[in-house]
């Protein structure tokens, strides 16, 4: 005959707190990154081409991309990043994603 297996009490689990959100539903992000080849006006239209921006907003992200090396674009699902990445790259701009 076997002997009954010890009985455990209930153990508490610690929830998460804060911003820990999982990481599928944290948002991609899209990075334009400083480049030695396009045009600083080149740049401000591809924004304004692909991404709808204003030409002040344009201006200002290609300022960003210029003088601190890099500016977010744009935000989305893993599929948006990609393909902004993907349309970035065909105008020949140096765009990389990483989720936020």
């Amino acid at each position: 005959m076997r002997a009954a297996a010890p009985m455990t009490n209930p153990v508490e689990v610690d929830q998460p707190t804060g911003d820990t959100a999982p990481v599928e539903q944290r948002p991609w992000v899209v990075i334009v990154w400083n480049d030695p080849i396009n045009l600083m006006d080149y740049v401000t239209y591809v924004f304004q081409k692909l991404f709808g921006y204003s030409l002040h907003e344009a201006e200002r992200l290609m300022l960003d991309v210029h003088q601190k090396g890099r500016a977010v674009v744009s935000q989305g699902t893993k599929d948006e990043a990609e393909r902004d990445v993907f349309r970035l790259h065909e105008h020949g701009l140096w765009a990389t994603m990483q989720q936020d």
